[in-house]
């Protein structure tokens, strides 16, 4: 009897996760798209993690909220509490409020993550908008990526709302108060406010739905779209490349950095523990959202000193400042409540705004290149300027919706911090926004006074003729580059009028008009060093020779940089 043995081919897995993998990749083809996947390069930049961060938080939220949602009780019925802790025993709550204290005191902890999971919220919603605002202040947004700044704009409201519905849910009387102010806001819309209040909560406020409809919208519907959008923002991430900031061998056609496998993939997973470990020791020792020091939800009683979490407080700010005087307006057979409407729909139409912005810039610049490598901020400064003036309204209102703790704790009254804030809220934008400005012209005119004088160095030589001249040291390769290679756009030209004998039709005052608001963005501004300053700026005739024979650049005052400023 002859025995054949067969032996496994030179190509085939041996090992269990190998065959695993080898029967995974022939039936999906998964194997090429992770090889390509691993090959993706991405460039190493501290601000690069405020994304991540974000990403690592909700990560977070999906785990402790999984936790939570074992035992929390989404009802409105009314029962009488018998439990921890002893202030709240025997007082009649409905069941949402009465299963956030039995997970607060009673579930094995439970009040951890309780407070990891506030806490992943807060972090998450303050890494998007600081991503945001980087993205914005480097031109991250500009094409091919002005969709994907669509996206997290959306992710920016999706968190928003994912935070006030699950604020909402443990129905004490914090949120009860957040949920009356949003009811006033809803039915302060003209014509279908009143239904569109009753829709939401099922009849007269509070009504008896609230509590489970948030509570269906927080765990599932708001946490699929958010999936959605993160999976979309990172699919784009990938197909465009990622961005990075100007430096040594950095274009528009490559990405210096490290390949995604297996140096970007350990750096990844170790960050995310990181966030993991500060979230968990911040639930751990910082106490918040205490729903027992508020008691069970009660439209009777208003808390002095309530305000909602950081990234609802500027429509808390903005309800504040407005007047009295406009609480009711007729239009026509309708009332107007324009002193919550205006407050509500004022911040909304501003951060669409921002939403736009990109589509904006685009226009006014006329440049529909792509853009891989990002702006130094100090080089766009209308940009710059308009970011931050937009921070500074909604730090503003933010400030605003803490009035009256500002007036207990420093002994004000209420009235003048309120006027006060009135009159700030339209003065510091725009003095945020000229001095802005100014710091980052004076920067750049501080670049090219680098680049064609090089650094102080603290010598002075004195020559045979008398004559003393200071020593600078000239700036290597890398910072000269870094300095002197970006676009300094100019304002459009206005066309020629396009109508019969030289008449001026629609579209030349169409183009007039954007002409206009380009030059508000880049009349001002510095133009970088051209080659022929730079030769001359070191050229010195007899000054060039110095004892031994060192490279430096001698320097007496010069004032070629005021010749190519163009400030108006």
């Amino acid at each position: 009897m002859t025995t054949t043995t067969t032996r496994p081919s030179a190509t085939e897995p041996t090992t269990p996760i190998g065959r695993a993998s080898d029967y995974l990749d022939n039936r999906t083809g998964i194997g090429h798209a992770v090889k390509e996947f691993a090959r993706k390069v991405f460039p190493d930049h501290w601000s690069f993690l405020l994304g991540e961060i974000a990403l690592y938080s909700f990560v977070v939220l999906l785990i402790t909220g999984t936790f939570l949602t074992m035992f929390f009780v989404p009802s409105m019925s009314l029962s009488t509490y018998e439990g921890e802790p002893a202030t709240m025993h025997g007082l009649l709550m409905s069941d949402a409020f009465a299963s956030t204290l039995r997970l607060s005191f009673e579930v094995r902890g439970g009040l951890l993550m309780r407070q990891i999971h506030h806490w992943a919220a807060l972090v998450f919603m303050a890494s998007i908008v600081t991503h945001m605002m980087r993205v914005f202040f480097t031109g991250a947004f500009r094409r091919p990526r002005e969709f994907n700044w669509l996206i997290g704009f959306t992710l920016l409201l999706t968190g928003l709302l994912a935070g006030f519905t699950g604020y909402s849910l443990p129905d004490d009387v914090l949120s009860g108060n957040g949920l009356a102010i949003a009811n006033g806001v809803v039915k302060s819309i003209p014509v279908i406010g009143s239904y569109m209040s009753y829709f939401i909560f099922g009849g007269d406020f509070p009504g008896e739905q609230i509590i489970p409809r948030l509570f269906t919208l927080h765990i599932l519907l708001i946490p699929a779209i958010i999936l959605a959008l993160v999976a979309l923002h990172l699919m784009f991430v990938v197909v465009h490349k990622h961005t990075q900031y100007p430096g040594g061998g950095r274009k528009d056609g490559n990405v210096v950095g490290f390949p995604l496998f297996p140096v970007y993939t350990a750096k990844a997973g170790g960050f995310f523990f990181v966030v993991f470990a500060v979230l968990s020791l911040m639930g751990a020792t910082m106490a918040i959202n205490t729903v027992w020091n508020y008691g069970p939800y009660d439209p009777s009683p208003i808390s002095a000193g309530a305000q909602p979490d950081w990234y609802m407080l500027f429509l808390e700010g903005s309800l504040r400042l407005m007047p009295g005087q406009a609480e009711f307006v007729s239009w026509g057979d309708f009332t107007w409540s324009l002193n919550v409407l205006v407050p509500a729909v004022l911040p909304v139409l501003l951060l669409i705004g921002f939403a736009l912005y990109p589509f904006l810039e685009a226009k006014v610049t006329g440049d529909n290149r792509e853009h891989h490598v990002l702006d130094r901020p100090r080089n766009r400064p209308t940009r710059t300027g308009i970011g931050m003036a937009f921070l500074a309204f909604f730090i503003i209102l933010a400030f605003a919706g803490s009035n009256d703790l500002i007036a207990i704790h420093f002994h004000l009254s209420i009235n003048e911090i309120t006027w006060f804030f009135r009159v700030l809220v339209f003065v510091g934008p725009w003095f945020a926004f000229w001095i802005t400005k100014r710091i980052c012209l004076g920067l750049q005119r501080k670049d090219r006074e680098l680049v064609l004088h090089g650094h102080e160095t603290g010598r002075i030589v004195r020559f045979a003729s008398g004559e003393y001249i200071e020593v600078h040291r000239p700036l290597d390769e890398q910072e000269r580059w870094l300095r002197v290679s970006y676009d300094a756009p100019r304002p459009l030209e206005l066309p020629a009028p396009a109508g019969p004998k030289g008449t001026k039709d629609k579209s030349y005052k169409s183009a007039k008009r954007w002409a206009k608001l380009s030059r508000f963005f880049y009349e001002d501004r510095i133009d970088p060093v051209t080659p022929a300053e730079l030769a001359a700026s070191h050229s010195h005739g007899e000054h060039d020779a110095l004892p031994g024979g060192e490279d430096h650049t001698l320097v007496a005052p010069d004032h070629s940089a005021d010749a190519t400023e163009r400030s108006h």
